[in-house]
């Protein structure tokens, strides 16, 4: 009766594993597919052939717009599955990842707008009948750099989130204290880089280094996270 007791206990936090595995990875691939690929359609400081190029891959550009409002949706359940998984270490500390997840989502969705709305310009209609095509071409230049200017602001969020997530994994007992340090420097990191782009622009290609360093360290608990849900579910299918 013991061991069966322990096994109900158990069986909640392995589903919680497995989500957060599986929102993780979500996240990961379509934040990244969603951020990418619109920047390979912009030409810099040529509206007329971004918008050539945005109009020849409207598929793409659309599918990144539904990944990254998909990312979104899967950061929010993923928050959700981490506070379920590390509220008895600090209930308080998990709250406020939570609290910095929810305040980054409605500046992503601002950013989809943006993104939208550039694509609407580009499209032209009888409301643009007044304008130029290069005026509207410019128009739409002028949202996607506001798009951009939104990710450059919500990773303040995306780096500020990662800080009390970090401190949970180090003080957790079941989670490699490593990874938790991965995180926070992956935190400090997006927090470095979005600074820099908002208070330096002409910087922005150091940024991109910067970022980078913290997508390879959150890679780590992703993985982690991933490969431990693979096994969780290998043990259960065995025990059947």
């Amino acid at each position: 009766m013991q061991t069966t007791d322990k096994t109900l206990r158990t069986q909640p936090a392995d589903r919680v594993v497995r989500a957060a595995g599986a929102l993780y990875l979500l996240l990961v691939v379509t934040s990244i597919f969603g951020f990418v690929t619109p920047q390979t359609l912009i030409v810099a400081k040529d509206a007329t052939a971004t918008a050539h190029n945005i109009l020849a891959s409207e598929t793409l550009f659309r599918l990144a717009i539904v990944s990254g409002l998909i990312a979104t949706i899967a950061f929010v359940f993923l928050a959700r599955a981490l506070y379920r998984l590390l509220r008895d270490v600090n209930e308080r500390q998990a709250s406020l990842m939570v609290l910095l997840v929810f305040i980054s989502i409605p500046i992503s969705f601002l950013g989809a707008l943006n993104e939208i709305a550039a694509l609407r310009l580009i499209h032209g209609g009888p409301a643009l009948s007044g304008l130029g095509t290069s005026q509207v071409n410019a128009l739409a230049m002028f949202f996607l750099s506001l798009s951009s200017d939104t990710s450059a602001l919500n990773s303040i969020f995306f780096g500020l989130w990662l800080l009390p997530f970090g401190l949970l994994v180090i003080k957790s007992g079941f989670i490699p204290r490593i990874l938790g340090y991965l995180l926070i420097i992956a935190g400090g990191s997006y927090l470095v880089g979005s600074l820099t782009f908002l208070l330096s622009p002409p910087f922005a290609n150091v940024v991109s280094t910067i970022v980078t360093v913290g997508y390879v360290c959150e890679l780590g608990v992703v993985g982690w996270l991933v490969v431990k849900a693979a096994r969780v579910q290998f043990a259960g299918v065995n025990s059947k």
